[in-house]
């Protein structure tokens, strides 16, 4: 397996402090993070821009996207600014997108939740973003959707993907009961990508909510589990 770029996630959910995420960047002379915007409206977000531009962040390989507002503007400031090489997007089936995005089409990649997007939809981007925890949790919930992802995995391009940790139990989610888990509590809690190491693309970017300190540990965790996948 060839050497992975992987990325510490600064996170906007409920849960994650991004603004404190964005003080660790120069304390801890992180380069380059993973980008999930996802939670913030067009305000905050010019706040976010305008705060990592004052800290010594150099790149941002991969950006979740918010379909609803996210316009090209921006899409263009993170591949000139932060040279941006993958974005990703739910599929538009679920939630739609809002704007033209076809100049960045061969840089956007569509992620499954728990819905899975279909082989014509996927046909006008670049690939896929495999979230291995929604793979894992669709399994262990029988979400028929999911019956025939691996070979939609191993026949279309995986450029990006998401890891986060798995919980014991489900909690009730908006589409239905979910194992995906944003916070990282225990080690154990990503034992279940032993299975899906094999399938890590060039760029596995760290979706938790844990400060960035934590996440350089489980980034290491990862260069590890895909170093032993590479030997197996």
């Amino acid at each position: 397996m060839d050497s992975k770029t992987i990325l510490p996630g600064l996170t906007t959910t409920s849960g994650s402090d991004w603004r404190a995420k964005i003080r660790e960047i120069d304390r801890l002379r992180i380069r380059e993070v993973a980008l999930f915007p996802t939670c913030l409206e067009s305000g905050e977000r010019e706040e976010l821009y305008r705060r990592l531009q004052e800290t010594g962040l150099e790149s941002i390989p991969h950006v979740h996207l918010r379909g609803e507002d996210m316009t090209p503007r921006e899409l263009a400031f993170l591949v000139d600014r932060y040279r941006a090489r993958a974005f990703n997007i739910y599929s538009p089936a679920e939630f739609p997108v809002n704007f033209d995005y076809s100049r960045f089409a061969d840089r956007i990649y569509i992620e499954n939740t728990g819905f899975v997007p279909a082989l014509d939809e996927l046909a006008g981007f670049a690939g896929l973003c495999v979230d291995f925890a929604h793979w894992e949790s669709g399994l262990l919930t029988e979400n028929r959707k999911y019956r025939d992802f691996r070979v939609l995995v191993e026949r279309i391009p995986v450029g990006c993907c998401h890891v986060s940790a798995l919980s014991a139990t489900p909690v009730m989610c908006h589409d239905g009961p979910s194992y995906d888990n944003h916070w990282l509590s225990d080690f154990s809690a990503l034992d279940y990508l032993r299975k899906y190491v094999r399938y890590f693309p060039d760029i596995v970017s760290i979706e938790l909510e844990n400060p960035l300190a934590e996440q350089l540990e489980v980034s290491r965790f990862l260069a590890g589990l895909a170093e032993a996948g590479s030997r197996a």
